[in-house]
């Protein structure tokens, strides 16, 4: 089952995930391998909990609630972490990577907890409650992917976790106007009332300006969390540290674009072209080598902390 499940991994990848699929392609085989089938898991539990597949509409309609889904994807990750034989390719792709690198099952969880969140349709009053969003999302993905590529330091892991919330930050702008639509809304309640708007208002064309200046504020927050994660590049596998280099580069643009296109950044969902990738894998070889021999101070206490 082994190839057929790298093939399923990377098909897995290629359709969802184009932002990331290109610095994926950088690390060398066997990281790239468990990267593959730590995304198939995120994945597909991100689709299970949306009723989709790879971030598109079902085919067919859901017969159960997300609160049953959310309690089968538990169920089926501990099963995995117990050893189990899994006949589904994601919770097989799952078992492998996560008994590889010894992932904690508390992550995994913790990654979890981030769908039961959209579960219970949870609202962010503060920017505080969207970061810890972003956590359990992406900053704990972060953390896992730091583990495959065989982080231990626990500073170190404070960037790979400062990384995934930047990502987050920066989904969240990108995708204001779409999550509203399907009646999300992760920014901050706080925010949303300093201009105006409500959850419901967020949709409206004629909000567009507003929702371009908390979209900059966001693009903003998350420019210390980039910031942050370039200080542990040096301590990742050269390959490793060129891949996620790249990946930096390729969210943070996404950032640019949002903040350099204002009240039109949802007419089109933005994105970088593949002249673009390829400049930001140059780029990103070129930060790779400079994290050999480049120092950093020590992570700014008022980012957010994640738990311990």
């Amino acid at each position: 089952m082994s190839q057929p499940l790298l093939e399923h991994a990377s098909a897995t990848m290629t359709a969802g995930s184009k932002s990331f699929a290109t610095a994926s392609k950088l690390f060398d085989k066997r990281t790239r391998r468990s990267a593959l089938m730590l995304y198939t898991w995120c994945r597909y539990c991100d689709d299970v909990i949306d009723g989709q597949v790879v971030g598109f509409a079902a085919p067919t309609e859901q017969s159960d609630t997300p609160e049953a889904r959310l309690q089968r994807l538990r169920k089926m990750t501990r099963r995995a972490y117990d050893g189990e034989t899994m006949q589904e390719p994601p919770f097989a792709a799952f078992q492998e990577v996560a008994l590889a690198h010894a992932i904690p099952p508390t992550q995994a969880f913790d990654h979890l907890e981030g769908y039961a969140m959209d579960v219970r349709n949870e609202r962010y009053y503060s920017l505080d409650d969207t970061l810890r969003y972003c956590y359990h999302v992406a900053g704990v993905v972060g953390l896992m992917m730091a583990r495959v590529m065989g982080v231990r330091d626990e500073a170190t892991l404070d960037r790979a976790c400062d990384l995934g919330i930047a990502f987050q930050l920066t989904n969240i702008a990108r995708d204001i106007v779409d999550d509203a639509q399907v009646g999300r809304c992760y920014l901050p309640q706080q925010w949303l009332a300093e201009v105006g708007l409500n959850e419901q208002t967020c949709t409206v064309r004629a909000n567009r300006p507003a929702l371009a200046r908390l979209a900059a504020r966001l693009v903003t927050e998350a420019e210390p969390y980039y910031q942050s994660a370039l200080a542990g590049l040096g301590d990742l596998p050269l390959r490793s540290a060129w891949a996620i280099a790249t990946a930096h580069g390729v969210y943070r643009e996404i950032g640019v674009k949002v903040l350099m296109a204002g009240e039109k950044a949802w007419d089109t969902r933005q994105g970088t072209t593949r002249a673009e990738k390829l400049a930001l894998v140059i780029s990103g070889a070129k930060q790779a080598m400079a994290s050999r021999k480049a120092s950093w101070p020590p992570r700014d206490p008022h980012l957010w902390q994640r738990p311990r």
